[in-house]
């Protein structure tokens, strides 16, 4: 891992566009090394000057709907009108290894071997919200190397990925129709964070089903409350394997990052978001203090023994342990 000394010559490497330069740098802040954090703070602050003239996309929806064959096409086609692209792809993490599951780069395949384009799996550690735990700082360090479209593939896992949704420009919400996605529209949740939706595999064998499907999503839409920006979702059809569509979903992003942008409204919503990355970094921060704590730690272990056999609750045993983190380990007064 590279250490302090090492951070200017790093990040000289991610400004002139070294994608093995990059992934290092993405990698010492996703470290959980307690000797990394100096560093990957000191990388995170050089790059933010350089970083926020990026479209920042969010792609979610349920496993099998096909983001990943999408994002591949959707990038394939930015590059060819001139972009250049970086997709942060949250893959499902393994409960006993803690590596990647599906491993989503190898579903990019022709993407990956642009020079334009940019793709970083990171398993998702069994972490809420469908995103790793540094996203938003990877996003940060794609925006310093020049990239200028950056997606972020969420795991997929239902409607916990809203955590999308409060670091990204726009969401798109993938659906298939025969899932079941189409009753989503007159749920909370996740509909509501979407900005566009997009039907999947429009070429299929049934091309009647996505009408029909696209017509019930706009009825349903219809009865949700508009988004901040003060605009309800539009559904478009697209099909990765033939292309289908892949233009026109990727005019109608850019389009409505340039009215966003020309409006204040992107600025506004990037600020909001920045004070939730604060709040975010305070909770990791504490959280990284108490465990550095070797008696509280032995306290914790403990606990979990008395918890288990039901000798004490386990909100009181987390109330001690808050209290024993405020008060330095001293009794209360």
């Amino acid at each position: 891992m590279s250490g302090p000394a090492d951070v200017p010559k790093l990040f000289e490497g991610v400004r002139s566009g070294d994608r093995g330069a990059l992934a290092r740098a993405i990698t010492l802040i996703e470290s959980t090394r307690p000797d990394d954090g100096a560093a990957a703070l000191r990388l995170l602050t050089m790059a933010l000057p350089h970083s926020g003239n990026a479209l920042r996309l969010g792609m979610t929806g349920i496993p099998g709907v096909g983001k990943s064959t999408l994002i591949d096409a959707f990038g394939r086609h930015a590059i060819d009108q001139g972009h250049r692209v970086a997709v942060l792809a949250t893959d499902p993490s393994s409960q006993r290894s803690g590596g990647s599951i599906l491993g989503d780069k190898t579903r990019m395949e022709e993407l990956s071997r642009s020079d334009r384009a940019f793709i970083r799996p990171t398993p998702s550690s069994g972490l809420l919200g469908g995103v790793a735990r540094r996203t938003r700082g990877s996003i940060v360090l794609c925006e310093a190397a020049g990239y200028d479209l950056v997606l972020v593939e969420t795991v997929g896992v239902g409607q916990s990925e809203l955590e999308v949704d409060r670091m990204t420009d726009l969401t798109l919400l993938l659906m298939i129709p025969g899932a079941g996605d189409e009753l989503q529209g007159i749920k909370r949740g996740i509909m509501e964070s979407a900005d566009v939706i997009v039907l999947t595999k429009a070429a299929g064998p049934d091309p009647a089903m996505h009408r029909t499907a696209r017509n019930a999503l706009l009825n349903a839409i219809a009865f949700l409350p508009p988004r901040d920006s003060g605009r309800r979702p539009d559904v478009l059809l697209t099909d990765a394997l033939t292309g289908s569509g892949v233009p026109e979903l990727l005019r109608h992003v850019i389009e409505l990052g340039t009215k966003d942008k020309a409006s204040g409204y992107q600025q506004l919503r990037r600020q909001d978001q920045n004070v939730a990355w604060m709040h975010q970094a305070i909770r990791e921060g504490l959280l990284e203090r108490l465990v550095e704590d070797s008696a509280l730690v032995e306290r914790i272990d403990l606990l979990e023994g008395l918890v288990k056999r039901g000798e004490t609750g386990p909100f009181q045993a987390a109330n001690e342990v808050l209290e024993r983190f405020r008060t330095g380990g001293a009794p209360r007064p």
